[in-house]
């Protein structure tokens, strides 16, 4: 395979046993071994690559491409047993500006993007809590959120076009378009359109009644208001209907100021009712990290000091003392919720704050304090942002698996979501240790998990688990993946939030995209041989790392 493809590519192409152990992984739970792995040098050689792969289907039977960034998905996304194509080595550059809009290739690190944008005063505010190490690609692929998300919505948001490489191997520029445009367009446009129309009640009924969710093709919006947009199709579908090989992001101004707003909360029955007086100000973020994350930290407090970049471990310990008191007062917290405004001037943000914390404190009486300088804010975020990466550096003979990472229900629903999700997690507790956090304004809650690689019943516990979590999750009204999408990990489960009718529309959609099945198979519809199934799950959980 390496021979023929080097005929017609101008980029590197490797199978040597380094380079195939490392495309083995991503940052999900599986061990999937490829063929070989290829960097692309431009558009040329993407277009090459899947024209040849779809006319030598049949000569090589399981032949296939998986587009691949930085290989952070945890979902198993980035992985697959035929071609990887990696596009962080060449295809990472920037292509160019607009008034308030950036247009690179899907290679590109966030760390490298974010720099670009903030010289010129904007950002793109659906980065994720992993923005150090993603890139756009996969930022593309999985439709990505994070902290901001609450105010300014996920990356479907903020897609103006793409170059998308589609299964025959023609690239075209996909943007939004009247309806009266989709018959001088690629037959998928007027197939989808029609696929659309004709179950539109159904497909309006399943729409997840949630802030956000990745499960399934994203159906709802790609006709609206009388404009037919194919990339809010093509964003989260990772990579299973087209490649990207350039976007085109719309950008917004940084905040100049911010002010974080801290509450202990012990009752979580006042959850939705705090929510919902907390969102009336508008506040850029609403985050969330249970009492098992604050202890955990408290644990290995000397480490969590030099996450600060702080030489003098007694600062930190004194600047705990506000937190003490409010648990003498409150008692231990359940839940500590983060919460952030921000502005153009500190006069305005601190206004705002106070008025949120008079609000508050006139309702509840609960433990909560605005922070004082930007040490007290960055010592929140740390342990938001970093507490379970010190946790699994501590705990030498566990691994984190995520697998159950990123469920959302509605706020109101927290205060049965929390008890219910403790009592299946604490049934295993002597073989997992596992600590939430996540995005309280929308209920979206990120479970960590760290097992033990070698227990003989891991693979069970996964989908015994699995099972129990996405049930509670589905009776509750919410989507079994707000952030992280299907993957190999959740596509078997997509029948908890999808009748049979709603998933055979997304088989429909990938075979209109992928009639013979090229693109990342497995991923998002289930395939027998390629992913999707329970059966591939057990057959390819590591357990050697």
């Amino acid at each position: 395979m390496k021979d023929e493809i080097l005929k017609f590519f101008k980029g590197d192409v490797e199978d040597d046993e380094e380079t195939l152990l490392k495309y083995s992984h991503d940052a999900s739970i599986f061990d999937i071994r490829p063929k070989v792995v290829v960097f692309p040098k431009d558009s040329a050689d993407v277009q090459n690559l899947v024209k040849w792969v779809s006319d030598n289907k049949e000569k090589y039977g399981d032949l296939s491409i998986t587009a691949r960034c930085a290989g952070t998905d945890m979902s198993g996304g980035a992985i697959g047993e035929s071609i990887i194509l990696d596009f962080t080595r060449y295809m990472n550059k920037l292509i160019g500006w607009g008034t308030q809009s950036i247009t690179v290739q899907p290679g590109m690190f966030y760390r490298d993007f974010e720099k670009l944008t903030l010289e010129k005063g904007l950002i793109l505010p659906c980065f994720t809590a992993s923005k150090t190490i993603n890139a756009m690609g996969g930022m593309f692929g999985n439709n990505s959120a994070g902290e901001r998300t609450l105010r300014y919505g996920k990356t479907e948001d903020y897609i103006l076009e793409t170059k998308v490489v589609f299964a025959d191997g023609e690239e075209k520029i996909v943007k939004p378009i009247s309806l009266n445009q989709i018959s001088e367009q690629r037959e998928e446009y007027s197939k989808i359109y029609d696929l659309i129309k004709n179950n539109e009640v159904e497909i309006k009924n399943a729409k997840p009644d949630v802030h956000k969710n990745s499960a399934g093709y994203y159906v709802w919006n790609v006709v609206k208001d009388n404009i037919f947009d194919l990339n809010k199709l093509l964003v989260g579908s990772q990579g299973t209907l087209g490649i990207a090989t350039e976007i085109t992001f719309r950008l917004v101004p940084e905040p100049k100021h911010t002010r974080l707003l801290v509450v202990f909360l012990r009752d979580m029955n006042i959850l939705p009712d705090l929510v919902n007086r907390i969102l009336k100000y508008n506040p850029q973020s609403l985050e969330s990290y249970d009492d098992k994350t604050f202890l955990l930290v408290l644990k290995y407090i000397k480490d969590f000091t030099k996450l600060l970049g702080l030489k003098n471990f007694f600062r930190l310990i004194f600047s705990f003392w506000p937190e003490a008191m409010m648990t003498l007062r409150h008692g231990f917290p359940k839940i500590v919720l983060l919460i952030e405004f921000t502005g153009d001037s500190q006069a305005e943000v601190d206004k705002q704050a106070e008025i949120a914390l008079a609000d508050l404190k006139t309702s509840h009486k609960i433990g909560m304090r605005l922070t004082k300088n930007e040490f007290e804010a960055k010592k929140y975020w740390t342990i938001r942002h970093e507490a379970f990466n010190l946790i699994r550096y501590h705990l030498k003979k566990v691994k984190s698996m995520p697998f159950i990472d990123d469920v959302i229900v509605k706020p109101e629903r927290i205060p049965e979501f929390f008890p219910a999700l403790y009592k299946i997690l604490d049934k295993y507790k002597k073989r997992m240790t596992f600590a939430v956090g996540g995005h309280s304004g929308d209920g979206n809650m990120h479970i960590y998990t760290l097992v033990n690689p070698k227990d003989p019943h891991l693979k069970e516990m996964i989908l015994e688990v699995s099972n129990q979590v996405y049930d509670l999750v589905t009776s509750l009204g919410g989507s079994i993946t707000a952030e992280h999408n299907d993957g190999l990990i959740r596509t078997p489960y997509l029948g908890k939030m999808f009748n049979e009718k709603i998933i055979n529309i997304f088989k429909q959609i990938k075979q209109i995209f992928d009639p013979k099945n090229i693109l990342n198979p497995g991923k998002k519809v289930p395939t027998k041989t390629d992913g999707g199934t329970k059966e591939y799950i057990t057959e390819h959980i590591t357990t050697l790392r």
